[in-house]
């Protein structure tokens, strides 16, 4: 394909990314032009030589995926959608960055077709590839058979040095290097400079020999508007058969801008109609603002080789669908996140089960009883720990790890929460597999970012953050949360659920598993939970986040907690029924799956005009006032914990059955 076009042809094609960009930055008045002036070379060549994609079905399996992990470079990526074909019309390039645009300051995959992922905060781009390349490695291992290939693609990753000059780069790259993911393709723009100017004052790291450290496959000193260089370093890397491949490209940001070029005045800002009028002269564009001229449209239109690369994999399939019709049908149900058809009987089977054991265990306990009898249904869970599998109890029987076993289904990501956190995304974003992955809830702070990113692009990841609270003990206030939570309850499009027991356990795993909206974060206890005996009515009503758990015909005061101090609020109202105090118990497992019942449940759970409410929770207190009202209390902790054994702290910070009972005879005025 490469020896089709000419030079001639390739610098009016580069120079159309070029002059796009430019264009909307300008019309904006705002925006990066740096990033895409210097980078359209690399991207005009892989873009029309290398990549395969199909822009008229932009969710084809088995494209080749391309991640702009330096984001701020939104115009390069936006001109490519447009020039190639994709849904992506004129209009929507003219109103770069401006309200409901599918042309955002910085990628969004849910509002643009052809992005692959939203990427923006440096490096979790690079973060996300990785995982894409562990989704295609390890679905590949479970379906390829030896003359049916059906998964084999690459990802393409553009990164500046922003990108690596953050944390997160060193702990994905060091792990893709470590599972030799050699389908993973890095375009690193070394071209020496960031927002505050030339980097020799805070970077002079050797990046190659960073990366040979990692055991990646470094190509080095490639011109980065060179068609030759960059064409013969991409046909290496492509070739590379264990190792990930950098390739270390020497551009010239704000390439062409006379005034601008090399200089980090044209990192973020617009070039402006005077020095983009000159520029355009200099790199020979002698077209209109936003101007493409047919024959330029014609070179980059990829509609026609798109669909023959998705015919031709259609074919492949086919004939794979006949040989092997039962992996056909279920690697269709994964790529499309369909749930088995035995699921709900299974699950529901399960929670059942949990219901009639009556364990009182740790909810990380329960939690890895839920992997033990989901994972068995649901081949498509691929879990992991940050160096802490022993203590989240993310492991399960039928664990494998991915660098080890052709049928992993588990990553040891090693202490990298927030690194693990981000290439869960983009395992997610490629499909075939539901994420799971586990560190320490005061830990989320790590990972927190990640999170975010993934409640922005409503992906399926289940966190699993144990240690909840000062109830894990002797490690001390490092290692115990307080904050943590209600921190991920303010995220939006983010699930927390905080179980009680084994069977609000089973049932928040179910929820994680069925939820296609964004990601759900499972608070798990360390220590043991006090079972709690529930009637086939409320077992139903646990699906709606908060349901009463015990009640009195004429409460005359409702105690609301989760986690593990319902077993404590329990024993508390019990106390207090003894002194003549009625007591509705509410377990508020899930604040926002609560939250988005009707309000005539909710009503009827917590009514409002009732004053006499307490909420009971292991953590800040700031979050419950709203369920509370200005007339009632909250047992919480507002200081950080100490070290001393979890049954002590709890008692020492008041999450005892005597102190709710002072307190609520307390609220009640006796």
């Amino acid at each position: 394909m490469a020896a089709k076009i000419k030079n001639n042809q390739r610098k009016d094609m580069a120079n159309a990314i070029r002059a796009l960009s430019i264009d909307a930055i300008d019309k904006a008045k705002s925006g990066h032009p740096g990033m895409p002036l210097g980078m359209s070379d690399i991207a005009q060549v892989l873009w029309a030589d290398y990549l395969k994609h199909n822009p008229k079905n932009p969710n084809w399996f088995n494209r080749d995926r391309f991640v702009l992990s330096n984001g701020h470079g939104s115009m390069l990526l936006y001109s490519l959608l447009h020039l190639t074909g994709y849904n992506l019309n004129i209009d929507e390039i003219k109103n770069f960055r401006q309200l409901h645009s599918k042309t955002p300051g910085h990628p969004e995959s849910h509002l643009t077709e052809g992005v692959e992922t939203t990427t923006g905060p440096l490096g979790q781009g690079l973060a996300n590839a990785v995982g894409m390349a562990i989704a295609e490695k390890t679905l590949a291992s479970q379906f390829n058979k030896p003359d049916n290939i059906i998964v084999d693609h690459n990802t393409y990753v553009f990164t500046g040095d922003g990108c690596l000059m953050e944390g997160i780069s060193h702990e994905v790259c060091s792990l893709a290097g470590t599972l030799s993911l050699n389908k993973l393709i890095v375009f690193y723009d070394d071209n020496k400079i960031s927002i505050d100017g030339n980097i020799e004052g805070w970077f002079t790291d050797d990046t190659a020999r960073r990366f040979e450290s990692y055991n990646w496959n470094v190509i080095k000193n490639v011109n980065g508007h060179s068609t030759e260089e960059i064409s013969s370093a991409i046909d290496k890397a492509v070739s590379s058969k264990d190792k990930p491949t950098l390739i270390c490209c020497r551009t010239k940001i704000g390439y062409g801008s006379p005034n601008k070029e090399g200089k980090e005045s044209s990192h973020g800002s617009p070039l402006g109609e005077q020095e983009t009028k000159l520029t355009k002269e200099k790199i020979g564009w002698d077209y209109e603002a936003f101007e493409i001229p047919k024959h330029i449209y014609d070179a980059w239109n990829n509609i026609k080789e798109g669909s023959n690369l998705e015919n031709n994999w259609n074919d492949k399939f086919s004939k794979y669908k006949k040989e092997f019709p039962a992996e056909a049908s279920e690697f269709e149900r994964r790529i499309n996140s369909d749930l088995p058809n035995d699921w709900l009987d299974s699950s529901q089977k399960f929670i059942k089960s949990c219901n009639d054991n009556e364990e009182s265990i740790a909810t990380r306990k329960a939690s890895q009883n839920s992997i033990e009898a989901y994972a068995k249904i649901l081949p498509e869970m691929i879990g992991g720990s940050a160096d802490l599998g022993a203590s989240n109890l993310t492991m399960w029987s039928g664990s494998k790890d991915i660098k080890t076993f052709n049928d992993g289904n588990y990553v040891n990501y090693g202490v990298r929460e927030f690194g693990m956190s981000a290439i869960m995304n983009g395992i997610s974003a490629h499909s075939g597999f539901i994420p799971y992955g586990g560190t320490f809830l005061t830990f989320a702070d790590y990972s927190k970012n990640a999170v975010r990113m993934c409640a922005i692009m409503g992906l399926k990841n289940i966190f699993v953050f144990t240690h909840d609270s000062i109830g894990l003990g002797e490690d001390g206030p490092t290692h115990q949360a307080i904050e943590q939570i209600n921190s991920l309850r303010d995220m939006p499009n983010n699930t927390v659920i905080r179980p009680c027991d084994s069977l609000e356990t089973a049932m928040a795993w179910k929820y994680a598993i069925e939820n296609k909206e964004g990601p759900t974060c499972l608070i798990l206890s360390r220590q043991n939970c006090d079972f709690q005996k529930r009637t086939s009515e409320q077992i139903v009503k646990v699906t709606k986040g908060g349901y009463i758990l015990k009640d009195s015909k004429n409460f005359d005061i409702i105690i609301i907690a989760t986690g593990s101090e319902v077993g404590i609020v329990m024993q508390a109202a019990s106390d207090l029924e003894k002194k003549g105090i009625n007591v509705r118990v509410i377990s508020m497992l899930s604040t926002e799956i609560f939250d988005r019942q009707e309000d005539n449940y909710k009503e009827s759970v917590l009514p409002s005009n009732f004053d006499n409410k307490l909420a009971v929770e292991a953590g800040s207190t700031s979050f419950w006032h709203k369920y509370v009202g200005s007339s009632g209390d909250i047992i919480g902790i507002n200081s950080f914990g100490e070290s001393a054994p979890g049954d002590k702290l709890l008692d020492y910070f008041g999450f005892s059955a005597k102190n709710v009972v002072e307190r609520a005879e307390k609220l009640l005025g006796k």
